[in-house]
């Protein structure tokens, strides 16, 4: 139970930690849900956690009987401080758990590789998150936090997932916590997922509130907290939430999180750890830097191709430009190296145990699939680019032996030269009956065909000659007196 000293503590942090403890209890017993806590390594987060934990270790070992499973998101793209800071609390979690026989497991859920960030970025050429398109928080975030919670929801029913959020971290946030309150309960209900509950058990807390009891109470499964206040010193950050609906808040201005974010202006919180000494980290916010220039609006003709992902050409109103596309296939190409070639760099840099992948073998492989089948990339630049940069040879999958190479892109470029067709027109093409060969159903090939032939080949200028002589043929045509309407 909470000894004197504890209840000092409680005086000393303003909160009545007893009776919110005693509320946790009752809170765990009162059903056959199991708990699943977000946790990023945030302030916010392991103070939820270390009160939960307290709060339960507290009753006898045969009452702890729901399973509480600890969920940590990694989105592929986090800092790596933050990936190595939690990867090692995980496994002190895990281990503590074992020797205080509590009913608790960490783990970590990673983004699908074909979600991830580079395979879209780099592969797929979507541009760099903005505002407007933000396309990266559901793929990266919520996709596997929700698969989880739905897998346990399949399992036990249902499930009550607690989160380390604060109603005083922005009206917002209060307002949104406040949406789906149960009356006469703790719970909310989830926005978005059938059968899942929400716990807050700090959402009452303020920001002293969090960093008085962390400081004032030892870390159950041995870590520091004094590290962690370090930390968010030197990076003067807060923390990026567990993400599992589109209204919880994600990153955004100092937080820790993504070191590619470009929805905010700077990444202030990689800024303050190099200028604080983490000074490995440099290549890392420059790439994100080069990645926030090509939102640029005056920029954004140098990388963006002036096709849409489908191959369609969009314009707006009266507009002589088209919407840009996806990144140029050589500016991706670009990137791919700059990303490999600063992976290098860091790691040659990093202090001891700090080495990290900034892009997984299984990435680059999904890279080089997507390349070979889009964009006609048979000379395979992926294991070019990979070979050249690092020395190292990218491991072969089960496609190789049914794929193009390099020889029969020279045997293409020029018969395509010789017709005056675009090259990967004629790739794609032959990508799609070779994707079918050996099927009894062969129906799909015509649509294929179909799709591969609506898209615009002809080169900007062309389509923009065009739509300029359209544009002035209307212009003319409202001008004509014939056309006006009688007054």
């Amino acid at each position: 139970m909470t000894s004197s000293k504890d209840t000092d503590q409680t005086k000393r942090a303003g909160l009545d930690l007893v009776a919110l403890q005693e509320h946790i209890r009752t809170v765990y017993a009162a059903d056959d849900r199991p708990w699943v806590i977000g946790y990023s390594g945030g302030k916010d987060s392991t103070c939820a956690l270390q009160l939960i934990w307290s709060a339960i270790r507290a009753l006898p070992e045969d009452a702890r009987r729901k399973p509480i499973f600890v969920l940590s998101s990694d989105t592929l793209v986090e800092t790596p401080v933050i990936v190595n800071y939690i990867d090692e609390t995980l496994a002190a979690i895990n281990a503590a758990a074992a020797d205080q026989n509590m009913p608790i497991t960490a783990q970590k859920v990673v983004p699908e590789i074909s979600d991830s960030f580079w395979v879209n970025l780099i592969g797929r050429g979507y541009p760099a998150p903005s505002k407007r398109f933000r396309w990266c928080t559901e793929r990266l975030k919520i996709d596997p936090a929700n698969a989880f919670i739905k897998n346990r929801v399949a399992e036990y029913g249902e499930v009550v997932m607690v989160l380390g959020v604060r109603s005083s971290e922005s009206a917002t946030r209060a307002q949104v916590m406040s949406l789906h309150k149960i009356d006469g309960t703790a719970l909310s209900r989830h926005s978005t997922l059938p059968g899942a509950f929400v716990f807050t058990p700090i959402e009452t807390f303020s920001v002293d509130d969090v960093w008085a009891f962390l400081l004032q109470n030892q870390s159950p499964w041995g870590s520091d907290n004094r590290d962690l206040l370090a930390m968010y010193r030197n990076a003067q950050a807060g923390e990026c939430p567990l993400v599992v609906d589109k209204q919880t808040e994600s990153c955004g201005n100092s937080r820790f999180g993504c070191w590619v974010c470009t929805v905010v202006t700077k990444d202030k919180a990689m800024e303050a750890l190099v200028e604080n000494g983490e000074e490995w980290l440099e290549p890392l916010l420059d790439l994100r830097d080069e990645l926030a220039e090509t939102q640029n609006p005056e920029r954004k003709r140098e990388f963006r191709d002036f096709r849409r992902r489908d191959g369609s050409v969009t314009f707006v109103g009266d507009a002589e430009t088209s919407i840009p596309g996806p990144y140029l296939f050589e500016y991706r190409k670009e990137l791919l190296r700059k990303l490999l070639e600063a992976q290098e760099q860091v790691n040659a840099n990093a202090p001891p145990g700090e080495k990290t992948d900034l892009i997984q073998v299984e990435e680059l492989r999904e890279i080089r699939r997507i390349w070979r089948s889009e964009q006609g990339d048979w000379g395979d630049a992926v294991s070019e680019t990979l070979q050249a940069v690092t020395g190292k040879e990218l491991p072969a999958d089960a496609t190789d032996g049914f794929e193009f190479q390099a020889d029969d892109a020279k045997v293409l470029a020029d018969v395509c030269a010789a017709h005056d067709l675009p090259p990967r027109l004629l790739a794609q093409l032959l990508e799609a009956e070779r994707s079918v060969r050996g099927l009894k159903r062969r129906t799909l090939i015509h649509r294929k065909i179909a799709s591969i032939l609506e898209q615009e080949w002809r080169d900007e200028a062309i389509v923009l000659d065009e739509r300029k002589a359209r544009l002035k043929e209307r212009e003319a045509s409202s001008s004509d007196p014939l056309f006006e309407t009688e007054s």
